[in-house]
């Protein structure tokens, strides 16, 4: 399987002409519309900030979603293969960026915040699990950022359906 190489694509879509185009940096909305063949659209703008819209998704919202969805699609995947059964997945992550002088800027940390809750298996393994996920995350392993993993693993009881 190494060296396989995925292929994706992404269509976005200015949808801000007020009118009068991008003539002054206050005549434009930073709105947009983001599509994946055969997916709903994301209605995306820049961070309130930068003179985006508060109800729409922003570039940076999106990274550090798509930072916690990897790490939790790679350790559910390493849980089933552990016997770890995990009935709860939630996380609270957070990311920072820092401008630079220049008007750029880049994410100086992301801090995911995964609380797991397993009915069976090992707790100690569920917590270990965790290290693993991150070194295997296609996303983390493509940021300059450090990733910063702050777990908690809770055992429930046992429900119905469980193995």
């Amino acid at each position: 399987m190494t060296g396989r190489v995925h292929h994706y694509a992404a269509t976005v879509a200015w949808t801000g002409d007020l009118g009068q185009g991008t003539a002054g940096y206050r005549s434009f909305s930073r709105d947009h519309d983001i599509r994946m063949d055969g997916k709903p659209a994301i209605a995306g703008s820049s961070d309130p900030a930068f003179r985006g819209d508060a109800t729409r998704h922003n570039p940076e919202d999106l990274l550090v979603g798509s930072a916690a969805a990897c790490h939790m699609l790679w350790y559910l995947h390493l849980a089933s293969q552990a016997g770890v059964i995990v009935r709860g997945y939630t996380d609270d992550a957070t990311g920072e960026m820092t401008e630079t002088a220049d008007g750029g800027g880049a994410f100086s940390r992301i801090v995911l915040r995964p609380r797991v809750e397993i009915s069976a298996g090992d707790p100690g393994l569920a917590r270990t699990l965790h290290v693993r996920a991150h070194e295997l995350c296609f996303i983390a392993n493509s940021l300059r950022c450090p990733i910063e993993v702050e777990a908690e693993v809770v055992v429930v009881p046992q429900g119905v359906g469980d193995v």
